[in-house]
């Protein structure tokens, strides 16, 4: 069973999962990666690592499709939200060539990445969602302060503002690119992860709190089960179609529940939720060798607290993968 986990970054303990779960279910197999840049730490946590150029080259799918072939991949796990709609597209094409692809289908991806799209197409589904307007749209003699703006386009929390009044919101407009308007959701912030096979049956939910955000990624957090929350989650992986891996953003106050991002892919957060019991790479890895893995929702440790620290990686700069470059480049 070998993987390829694109973009590596600093996915670092997402990669080792993936590791940990081939012993684990005593799988000979490899965990290859690939990023754009050599100074990524999640390259070297791999089997073996391959540098690849953005997402936007027109030679990156048929540069993943040689490494797939050279590696004879059987699992491939895209990661970011720019590659997610790309991923989605040639899905068919990988499981032509053997290669099960953990990604929703093109429009989904789209759809996600669209805050405003994901907005309307969910509220018209009767999920839950944040209103949200573009700024052609506002009506500032009957908006209601608090708001909060983001790039409609964006990810990590870079770009997200609160707003306060009508000054404010004048500001951001010109100055945030393409952004939308949402409505300030009250409550505390949690993020649920969900897992759905590739025929889209969901295997597991699982909400945890987001106790202590940094850089958009979950510094500090701790599951806990709620019904509201696994069944606004279910209804939005049903409306969505989610394929694979997927985080939903909600916030909840008084026992009310409102999503307002999805992310069709792992969250940064997911080292929780495995710590859980809920062993997402495992799960895609016995799927991708043909096994049936019965739905397991509800079933994690409840309470469970994680609180992040940071690492370092020192690397010798002559053996930072110039030769994945050519093995790639020659490929």
């Amino acid at each position: 069973m070998n993987i390829l986990i694109t973009a590596a970054s600093r996915r670092v303990r997402l990669i080792q999962a993936f590791v940990n779960a081939l012993a684990r279910l005593g799988l000979q197999g490899s965990v290859i990666t690939t990023d754009m840049n050599r100074y990524s730490p999640g390259l070297y946590f791999g089997t073996r690592h391959y540098m690849v150029p953005l997402t936007t080259d027109g030679q990156y799918i048929p540069i993943i499709k040689s490494i797939c072939f050279k590696e004879r991949i059987q699992l491939l796990i895209p990661t970011i939200d720019d590659e997610l709609p790309l991923f989605g597209r040639y899905r068919n094409d990988f499981n032509i060539m053997g290669i099960r692809v953990a990604v929703s289908a093109e429009s989904t991806g789209l759809v996600c990445n669209d805050k405003y799209a994901s907005a309307c197409l969910l509220r018209g589904k009767g999920i839950p969602f944040a209103e949200s307007w573009l700024p052609e749209d506002l009506d500032f003699s009957r908006l209601r302060y608090p708001l909060f703006i983001k790039p409609r386009q964006g990810r990590g929390s870079v770009g997200a503002y609160a707003i306060r009044d009508e000054n404010e919101l004048k500001f951001f407009l010109s100055y945030i690119e393409n952004p939308v308007v949402q409505e300030y959701l009250q409550g505390r912030e949690y993020t649920i992860d969900l897992l759905a096979d590739f025929d889209g049956r969901i295997i597991s939910v699982v909400p945890r709190e987001r106790m202590v955000v940094r850089s958009g990624v979950t510094d500090r957090g701790r599951t806990l089960f709620h019904q509201g929350m696994i069944d606004v989650a279910l209804r939005t992986a049903e409306a969505l179609d989610i394929r694979g891996p997927a985080n939903i953003q909600v916030k909840m106050k008084d026992d009310r529940v409102t999503v307002f991002e999805v992310n069709p892919r792992f969250s940064g957060g997911i080292p929780l939720t495995i710590a859980s019991g809920a062993d997402f790479p495992a799960w895609l890895i016995e799927m991708s060798c043909g096994k049936d893995v019965p739905p397991q929702i509800g079933k994690f440790t409840r309470n469970l607290v994680m609180t992040c620290y940071e690492s370092a990686l020192f690397l010798r700069d002559e053996a930072c993968g110039e030769k994945a470059v050519e093995a790639v480049q020659g490929s």
